[in-house]
């Protein structure tokens, strides 16, 4: 017997592989994937909050909230490649 209802495909945790991908981009290219990811987010949050998104579904909600997390993550990353 099927756990799924008929006609109902199952769950895909595409999200999950995603963040794995992320993790290990980061992890290998260091602060240069943490300044790549950051600018190419900010980048997608600033054409948003240009085209009129003020709530997120990001944890912080509110977009000017993201565009600083952001803009500081990409500010720390410019930092560690630096040093």
């Amino acid at each position: 017997m099927s756990a799924q209802p008929e006609g109902r495909a199952p769950y895909d945790p595409l999200r999950l592989c995603v963040y794995a991908t992320v993790a290990l981009l980061a992890w290998l290219l260091g602060p240069w994937a943490v300044l790549g990811f950051a600018a190419l987010g900010f980048a997608g949050y600033w054409k948003a909050r240009r085209a009129g998104l003020t709530r997120s579904k990001c944890l912080l909600r509110d977009t000017r909230l993201v565009l600083a997390y952001l803009g500081l993550l990409a500010a720390v990353a410019v930092v560690a490649i630096i040093v």
